[in-house]
């Protein structure tokens, strides 16, 4: 259960880096305002370091289910937004974000802690 914790904090890794970067990198966004969408950014790269980091270096572990945590979070709030404009694909994706978030806070959190 270890390696395949850590292959879905791998894949939320990477998933949330990529996400984040373009958030911060993005020069416009149609609905909500630029900092807005950079904070969002930040708080995604952040995350994704956050889930890798801690737990590879053996400092701060508890940082790791905390970003899942944190992750969720957002992944829920991205949903009500995708869902007040009707998106239903993002929604899908926020979903499944979602369902490895909540595993990566149960393993981590619970029977698989480091």
């Amino acid at each position: 259960m270890n390696v395949f914790l850590w292959i879905v904090q791998g894949v939320l890794a990477a998933a949330f880096a990529a996400s984040g970067i373009v958030k911060i990198a993005k020069p416009q966004s149609p609905d909500l305002s630029l900092p807005l969408v950079r904070l969002i950014g930040a708080a995604e790269t952040a995350a994704a370091l956050a889930l890798i980091l801690p737990a590879a270096l053996d400092v701060a572990t508890v940082l790791t289910p905390l970003a899942a945590t944190g992750l969720a979070v957002l992944m829920v709030l991205a949903m009500g937004y995708h869902a007040r404009r009707k998106e239903s694909m993002p929604i899908a994706i926020n979903a499944a974000l979602l369902i490895l978030a909540a595993l990566v806070m149960w393993g981590r959190f619970g029977p698989h802690a480091f």
